[in-house]
């Protein structure tokens, strides 16, 4: 069977489903639900492309949704809130279709300046963007945020989808109300469940969203991933590495700058500095006689050595600017 007729399908398939609840477009289906199902996924289509983002909540799974579709680590993730804080573009490069994803922070209630401006950051994406997924946590109950950001993504001219995601952590009953409870949060084109960790329907969840890309020749080389420069992605790692097992309110305060990376041979020489916003953070940062910096080097290495492909050398330093969150100086030299 070949990609089309499998496409067709499935499509049929859902269909099918949706008819026999007697739901019409609003049926709650195994892979997807909404009135674009049908144009979503013909199999006639043109070749698309374009640039899709997923939105949510802290920590309701965007970046481990990307990387999970792109196949390779580009987003960082972490089990704390607010990780993501810079607008990562990752390329999937298919036969038919070209998804550009655009990694986002979550959209919060500020408490600082840099808050405001990652919050910014996030609608200014929306606006340029093609299509949206809405991702909603399968293992937590629908809540004012959820219903706060679907009403800001009502005014958008964006085809908006719903991803109920992290549907490993819940039994199939549960996993049925999220889903209702989802498709009555506003009007949605598609209503995707999907498990990153799993893989479970991530495959779906393209075809769903490269069907409302509008036609267009391809963006982006063949073997372009991203278009991030290096150094960006780097500092990402290295703050990643530095997020676990820290003191809940310091994960906020952590910021990384790569200031140099030099080939030497086989060895990629990389400098950078983690800025916290006190003495004391600092003090936590580098651990007794340097135990916890060095285990963050180490882990931060190996991520690192994957990305690029080639042996490193990480020298790290912490650094303190103080109150770097509020200061607009400060801000901008650290890139927000």
């Amino acid at each position: 069977m070949t990609r089309r007729d499998e496409t067709a399908r499935r499509d049929d398939e859902v269909r099918r489903d949706g008819a026999a609840r007697g739901k019409g477009a609003g049926s709650v289906g195994a892979g997807s639900l909404g009135a674009g199902s049908g144009g979503a996924l013909d199999g006639d289509r043109p070749y698309r492309a374009g640039f899709a983002c997923f939105v949510g909540r802290p920590n309701a799974g965007k970046s481990t949704l990307t990387n999970a579709i792109v196949g390779q680590k580009i987003a960082i993730t972490s089990n704390k809130p607010q990780t993501t804080r810079h607008v990562i573009r990752a390329v999937l490069h298919r036969p038919d279709s070209q998804l550009v994803l655009v990694d986002t922070p979550g959209l919060h209630r500020p408490r600082t300046l840099l808050g405001e401006r990652l919050n910014d950051l996030v609608r200014s994406t929306w606006s340029e963007v093609d299509v949206i997924g809405l991702c909603i946590p399968a293992n937590e109950p629908v809540g004012r945020g959820d219903r706060f950001i679907t009403g800001e993504l009502a005014e958008l001219k964006a085809t908006v989808l719903a991803v109920v995601t992290k549907t490993d952590l819940v039994d199939k009953k549960r996993l049925a109300e999220q889903l209702l409870a989802v498709s009555e949060l506003g009007e949605f084109a598609d209503v995707v469940p999907v498990s990153a960790v799993s893989g479970h329907q991530v495959d779906t969840l393209v075809e769903v969203m490269t069907g409302y890309l509008p036609p267009s020749p391809q963006l982006y080389p063949d073997d372009m991933l991203t278009e991030d420069p290096e150094q960006v992605l780097v500092a990402e790692l290295v703050r990643e590495a530095a997020l676990e097992g820290v003191r809940d309110e310091l994960p906020h305060s952590i910021a990384v700058i790569v200031e140099e990376m030099i080939p030497e041979g086989q060895v990629m020489k990389i400098y950078a500095d983690v800025y916290v916003e006190r003495p004391s953070q600092k003090a936590i940062m580098i651990g007794h006689r340097g135990s916890r910096l060095k285990d963050v080097g180490t882990r931060a290495r190996r991520q690192i050595e994957e990305l690029l492909g080639t042996r490193v050398y990480l020298d790290l330093h912490v650094r303190v600017a103080k109150d770097w969150q509020r200061d607009p100086k400060q801000l901008r030299r650290l890139g927000f």
